[in-house]
């Protein structure tokens, strides 16, 4: 798997940006050719220039070296590596699946690929339970992955189970080329009724645990909302919550926590974006029985409902709706109560 890109012809020398942030954007902005494994990262990256795997005309790139208009940068993934992980017998909801791929609703709780911090338990150990034929591409911690979603944020998710979809649905995706429609539970509400969201994102330099919008080099994020509900008390002269769906054109780390956190509307249940303490406003405002299930989530109130795209092979369009969970749908119940 490799990936070439020629520095366009107006391309300014005089960039302060380091040779990896840049070839990041490009790949993210689906310039240049080729195949690229999905979620490359910084450290990724860092780690095939070490290997010399990327290079600049030719000769081995480090981080530090420039790039100018004309120079040709070309990357050579390694080989999926054959899967070394132990099968996990975990439930799953599979929404659809043929020799190509499988369609799941992912539950919250749980994250898609195992980590640093964690070894079991994860999506993919259930899939390789249930699915004996993933895609190696992703290598032996992401067999089959695409994409994926954050560990707390439930729904609809595609995994590969041929390279021949991993490579298309790749392409899918770094062109935007999907439907992604999120629900979420809000405090407050966002300041329009709708509206898109566009920003940079990046690392937050203060945390290196979230993303923030307020940085100068991240990249391009866009999402385009809608409120559906707005939950009053009696009396109550603002919305205390509010139902949201959102469109994503980008695909990045965080992207709808951060940008609904932008506009002052967090999410329900976020340990790192919303969750306030019990002593602040948005917390306070909320009536005691949604503050009992908002207590008992176990992360923000997000769940990917809708996805679309044409398969990767057949060309036919698929589109996919996925139920919410438990207590997100409890939650939305007891938000209707409150719904003017």
């Amino acid at each position: 798997m490799s990936w070439k890109w020629t520095v366009p012809a107006d391309f300014s020398t005089s960039s302060a940006e380091r040779t990896d942030v840049l070839i990041l954007k490009a790949i993210e902005t689906g310039l240049g050719e080729g195949i690229v494994p999905p979620g490359v990262s910084r450290s990724q990256l860092h780690r095939l220039m070490d290997e010399n795997r990327v290079r600049v005309n030719g000769t081995a790139a480090k981080k530090n070296t420039k790039l100018l208009a004309g120079n040709v940068v070309s990357i050579e993934f390694p080989e999926a590596r054959a899967m070394e992980l132990v099968p996990e017998d975990t439930p799953l909801e599979i929404l659809y699946q043929d020799e190509h791929l499988v369609i799941l609703n992912k539950p919250p709780g749980i994250s898609v690929h195992p980590s640093n911090t964690e070894f079991e338990g994860t999506l993919v150990h259930a899939l390789l339970h249930h699915i004996k034929d993933l895609s190696g591409i992703g290598g032996v911690l992401r067999p089959g992955i695409v994409h994926r979603l954050d560990k707390n944020t439930s729904g609809a998710l595609v995994v590969t189970k041929t390279d021949l979809a991993h490579q298309k649905l790749v392409e899918v995706f770094s062109k935007h080329e999907i439907e992604r429609v999120y629900h979420a539970l809000c405090y407050g509400i966002p300041p329009q009724m709708s509206g898109k969201i566009e920003t940079l994102i990046g690392r937050n330099p203060r945390d290196r645990k979230k993303m923030t919008t307020d940085v100068k080099t991240g990249r391009r994020a866009v999402t385009h909302y809608k409120v559906l509900e707005r939950y009053w008390k009696e009396g109550g002269k603002t919305p205390f919550a509010s139902l949201v769906e959102l469109r994503l054109e980008t695909g990045r780390t965080h992207q709808v926590r951060v940008h609904l956190t932008s506009v002052g509307a967090s999410l329900l249940g976020d340990p790192v974006y919303g969750t306030p303490t019990e002593r602040q406003s948005k917390w306070l405002a909320l009536p005691l029985d949604v503050q009992e299930i908002v207590g008992r989530l176990p992360g923000q109130a997000l769940h990917a409902r809708v996805l679309g795209f044409a398969h990767p092979v057949t060309g036919q369009t698929l589109r996919f709706e996925a139920n919410e969970p438990e207590l997100f749908a409890a939650l939305s119940l007891v938000l209707k109560k409150y719904l003017r």
